[in-house]
C-alpha cells in the first residue's frame, strides 16, 4: 500500500496586525484575506494560479463583511481563476490553524497537491446584530449584540458555569493553578520586549506584507519600554483583586495570514525549497470555562503522533490569549524549555485577530525553522467553548 504524501509549507505571509479601531480598521476582512492570497502568488512566480486545488480560510465571526464564505470571496478578489474552490472553517480562535490542517489532510488523502490555507479577522469591523423577532412587529425592546468577541445569544439550556466571560474563565484558571498577578505582568512584559526586539532585528521582514493605504512598520499593539512595574499599575478587569488586566491579555485586532501547502510533486514543480514539513496535528476538548488549558493535551497528542516529546521541541508558538492562561499551559508541560516558547513575542504584544492567529502562528513557526535550518516546532491555541488545537512542523 503506498504511503500518504508528505505535506510541505512552501511559503507563508501575513499582514501586520492592527489594533481594533487602528490602522487596518478601514480595510474589509475579505480584502485583507485577498491581499495575503495575492501576495503568495506574487512571491512564487512559477506557481500557476489555476493549479491551486482549493483555498481554505478560517474566520471566527462571519457575521459581517466576512460572510458568504470569505475563503471563496477572497480567492476571487485575489484574482484566482473562478475554477479554484474555497471553503471557510470556524473553530473560533483556532480557525486559521484549522484551515491549515484541513488543507494538509486533503494533501495526505490525495485529494490534491497544492493548497492555500490561512485565516482572517477584522474585529474592528465586526457588526452588531439583532435577533429576528419570533413574530412580526414586536412592541417590546430588543437587544443589540456585539459580535466582536465572546458569548452572545446564549442558549438558556447551557449551564451558567460554562458561559462566563473569557476573562472570568481565565481568573478561574489562575486560581486553579496558583498563578499570581505579578507572574502575569512579568510574562506580558516579556511578550512586548521580545516582539519589539524581533522587529528591530528584521525577523519579520521576509514574511510580513504591507497593506496598501494602511502602512504599518510593525504590529501596531507592541509597546516599547513596557515593564512588569508599569503593567502593575493597571486595574484588574474582571475581579477586584484579579490577575487579568488590559496589559496582560491579548488585544482585539485585525489581520490576515496565508500559507502555501504542497506535496512533493508540487514542490518540485515550483522549484523552491520548502520552509518546513507538517507532520502531525492534535485536538482536545475540556470544560468550556477551562478553555485556556485546552492546548496542553492537544500538544501532547500532536507530539505523540509525530513520535516526538516536549524535550525535542525547538520552537513552540502558543497563542497568548491571556498571560494567566499561557502560564497555566506552561506549568503543565513538564520537560519543555520555557525559552523556546514564543521567542519572537506573542499575542499579548502583537494582538489576536481571532481567525487569523492560528495561521500566523503556523507561518511564523515555519519561517523560524527555515531560518534555523532544522528543528521541531509546535503551533497551538486555546479555543473558546473549551478546546485546544496544535500542529507539529519539522525541518531537517
Amino acid at each position: 500500500m503506498p504511503s500518504s504524501p508528505q505535506v510541505y509549507v512552501v511559503d507563508a505571509v501575513r499582514t501586520p496586525i492592527g489594533k481594533a479601531g487602528g490602522a487596518l480598521a478601514r480595510v474589509r476582512p475579505d480584502d485583507l484575506a485577498a491581499l495575503a492570497i495575492r501576495s503568495l502568488l506574487d512571491r512564487n512566480p512559477r506557481l500557476d494560479p489555476a493549479r491551486v486545488d482549493e483555498v481554505y480560510f478560517g474566520a471566527a465571526n462571519q457575521a459581517g463583511e466576512d460572510n458568504r464564505n470569505v475563503a471563496r470571496m477572497a480567492a476571487l478578489l485575489a484574482g484566482l481563476p473562478t475554477s479554484v474552490p474555497g471553503s471557510t472553517t470556524n473553530r473560533l480562535c483556532a480557525s486559521g490553524l484549522d484551515a491549515v490542517i484541513a488543507a494538509a489532510r486533503a494533501i495526505k488523502a490525495g485529494d490534491g497537491s497544492l493548497y492555500i490555507a490561512g485565516g482572517v479577522e477584522s474585529m474592528s469591523r465586526a457588526p452588531w446584530v439583532v435577533p429576528k423577532p419570533e413574530r412580526a412587529f414586536p412592541v417590546a425592546d430588543t437587544t443589540l449584540f456585539s459580535t466582536t468577541l465572546g458569548w452572545r445569544m446564549v442558549n438558556p439550556r447551557m449551564p451558567d458555569a460554562w458561559t462566563v466571560s473569557l476573562g472570568e474563565s481565565t481568573e478561574q484558571l489562575a486560581g486553579k493553578y496558583g498563578i499570581t498577578r505579578d507572574a502575569c505582568d512579568e510574562y506580558a512584559a516579556r511578550s512586548h520586549r521580545l516582539a519589539a526586539l524581533a522587529w528591530r532585528e528584521g525577523r519579520y521582514a521576509g514574511s510580513v506584507i504591507q497593506v496598501p493605504d494602511a502602512p504599518l512598520d510593525r504590529d501596531e499593539g507592541i509597546r516599547d519600554g513596557v515593564t512588569a512595574e508599569s503593567l502593575a499599575r493597571l486595574r484588574p478587569a474582571f475581579r477586584d483583586a484579579g490577575t487579568v488586566t488590559a496589559g496582560n491579555a491579548s488585544q482585539l485586532s485585525d489581520g490576515a495570514a496565508a500559507l502555501l501547502l504542497a506535496d512533493e510533486h508540487a514542490v518540485t514543480d515550483l522549484g523552491v525549497e520548502p520552509l518546513a514539513r507538517l507532520t502531525a496535528s492534535g485536538v482536545h476538548a475540556v470544560e468550556p470555562q477551562l478553555f485556556g488549558i485546552g492546548p496542553v493535551e492537544a500538544v501532547r497528542r500532536a507530539l505523540g503522533r509525530a513520535g516526538r516529546t516536549l524535550g525535542d521541541v525547538t520552537v513552540l508558538e502558543l497563542n497568548e490569549a491571556f498571560a494567566a492562561q499561557t502560564l497555566a499551559c506552561l506549568g503543565e508541560w513538564q520537560g519543555l524549555d520555557p525559552a523556546v516558547v514564543n521567542p519572537l513575542g506573542g499575542a499579548i504584544a502583537m494582538g489576536h485577530p481571532l481567525g487569523c492567529s492560528g495561521a500566523r502562528l503556523a507561518g511564523s513557526l515555519a519561517h523560524q525553522l527555515a531560518r534555523a535550518g532544522s528543528g521541531l516546532g509546535v503551533a497551538t491555541l486555546c479555543v473558546g467553548v473549551g478546546q485546544g488545537l496544535a500542529i507539529t512542523l519539522e525541518r531537517g
